[in-house]
């Protein structure tokens, strides 16, 4: 996400606010695990700069994806045209001044981010359908029934347009548009591309509402987390103890509306998920010099699993090794950990940490923030 960063910190206001529109337009691709090219990213920077507009940008995209070159190349798995052509669709909408709140609105934009990607674009499914969650540990949530799709958005819609704001509280108002946007997403309208169009027409509704300083960095970093907390809002299961939720969503809004800074991690999400004790300093302390992780630790540094950390194998593409995993979990723990606290605390060697980490690098799984000296590690939360 630090492509588009000199812009957004440094520019004057115009290049600022497209900067925002396409860091948020490529971080909704996180959603469904794709990426966006690297002829997109340049495409993007050149309609910051103003040497080409949305129209022109949409069609070197198309042109692109006509060669020769690009058809051979392309696998049939790979998904990067979809991203491409998607994210340039979704910063179109969030430029334009427009909106109507209405069940045609909805529809439209899914038409115009998914035309001549899916058959249906814009359309009503016809079937019902289950989605496997990672974060419910392969369950799915409950969708509407084909049956009576077109009533139920309808019915939604409805209830909102007559929803009175007046009187109530900030956070009552974050709690009531999480409520609406749950419920809109529930109903899985589309037979996909339900949460980016959600999202879309969320950041414009919003604007709608007078909420002018939105900040779209959060749906941009944690669109995967918003797409969790959708899912937790709408999956209970009585008989394991687990109820539906809305509380991640709310963090998720208070973060983009209040500027609060909550903590979003997928992994705190999953419905097996068990807070763990803050266990790297008190492994180093009680450690020695050149000792390792003592009997009076918790098993929290002994990690073996990516899903504690909420980072999902399957959507990233990749395996990590267990030194990997556990360096991620100790840097979950402590994100100002020293390479040589690491290699003490994991028993290895500093090469072998090093080594470890330039590989998580490489997968933009982890990053560093500021200098060796004084900054800090980021785990990307999105995966």
């Amino acid at each position: 996400m630090t492509d588009f960063e000199e812009y957004i910190r440094q520019s004057e206001p115009d290049k600022k606010e497209k900067g925002i529109i396409w860091q948020t337009a490529i971080g909704l691709q996180q959603v469904d695990g794709l990426k966006p090219s690297a002829y997109l990213i340049e495409t993007a920077k050149q309609n910051i700069e103003g040497d080409i507009t949305f129209d022109e940008v949409k069609s070197r995209i198309d042109a692109y994806y006509k060669t020769q070159f690009v058809r051979w190349v392309k696998d049939d798995n790979d998904r990067t045209e979809e991203a491409d052509k998607v994210s340039a669709r979704i910063a179109e909408i969030l430029s334009e001044k427009t909106f109507s709140f209405s069940p045609t609105e909805y529809l439209n934009i899914h038409r115009r981010l998914f035309c001549g990607i899916y058959k249906f674009a814009g359309k009503i499914r016809d079937y019902n359908i289950t989605k496997s969650e990672w974060v419910l540990n392969g369950e799915t949530v409950l969708y509407a029934s084909a049956d009576n799709l077109k009533e139920t958005l309808e019915y939604d819609f409805e209830q909102e347009k007559t929803f009175n704001y007046k009187g109530l509280s900030q956070q009552q108002i974050i709690e009531h548009i999480a409520h609406f946007t749950a419920y809109l997403w529930q109903i899985h309208i589309f037979g996909e591309g339900n949460t980016r169009t959600t999202a879309v027409f969320l950041i414009k509704y919003l604007r709608k509402l007078g909420f002018k300083d939105i900040n779209n960095e959060t749906f941009a970093k944690h669109s995967w987390y918003f797409r969790n907390a959708l899912v937790r809002a709408n999956y209970e299961n009585i008989a394991q103890g687990i109820y539906r939720t809305e509380k991640y969503l709310v963090r998720f809004l208070s973060n983009i509306l209040l500027g609060e800074n909550n903590s979003l991690k997928n992994r705190e999400m999953h419905i097996h998920f068990v807070e763990p004790v803050n266990a790297v300093e008190l492994a180093f302390n009680n450690s020695g010099v050149g000792g390792g992780v003592n009997k009076h630790t918790p098993n929290i540094l002994g990690v073996e699993n990516t899903e504690m950390l909420g980072i999902n194998e399957n959507k990233l593409g990749v395996k990590l090794n267990k030194n990997q995993i556990k360096i991620l979990g100790l840097i979950e723990n402590n994100n100002k950990i020293t390479i040589i606290k690491m290699a003490k605390l994991l028993s290895i060697s500093e090469t072998a940490i090093e080594n470890n980490i330039k590989k998580l690098r490489e997968k933009e799984i982890l990053s560093r923030i500021g200098s060796d000296k004084t900054g800090y590690w980021e785990i990307n939360n999105n995966l």
